[in-house]
């Protein structure tokens, strides 16, 4: 569905755009904030390599920083997208705080997930489901390598 709307959607705005100011404008705007997302993409990368080497500097795991990493690079894959509605998209995730709220949100629900499946196998229910972090150690022999 992202697949097909999302062009969809990009072709209409930019229709609708240009029949407001023109088609030369509407390329040169597109063009501009393809540039200037790049430059405050490089500006927010180096910003937030230096937060993730003071994290690990001190100690601790860079989570949510990793992820606005990662929601960085997306931005950047979208502002390079021609388009209004993707470019949008990633200058809300150019943005600290929006980017940042993004970023805990979803770990919270990732933290949420794993909650509850390690609740499912601490239950002790039929279905056995492992958290992420269980590990078992042991030894095994495979009888699918018979001698003939």
């Amino acid at each position: 569905m992202l697949f097909l709307g999302i062009p969809v959607l990009e072709i209409y705005l930019l229709l609708k755009v240009g029949g407001l100011i023109g088609p030369l404008p509407t390329v040169v705007l597109v063009v501009l904030t393809a540039v200037v997302g790049v430059w405050l993409l490089r500006m927010q990368g180096y910003i937030t390599i230096a937060r993730m080497q003071e994290s690990l500097n001190r100690g601790e795991l860079p989570a949510t920083t990793m992820l606005e990493g990662v929601m960085l690079f997306v931005a950047g894959a979208l502002l390079l997208t021609p388009g209004f509605f993707t470019d949008t998209i990633g200058f809300l995730l150019l943005v600290p705080a929006s980017r940042g709220w993004i970023a805990r949100l979803m770990l919270r629900n990732m933290m949420v997930m794993s909650q509850f499946k390690t609740a499912q196998t601490t239950q002790g229910s039929q279905t056995y489901q492992s958290s992420a972090t269980e590990v078992i150690e042991g030894e095994f022999i495979s009888h699918n390598d018979k001698k003939h």
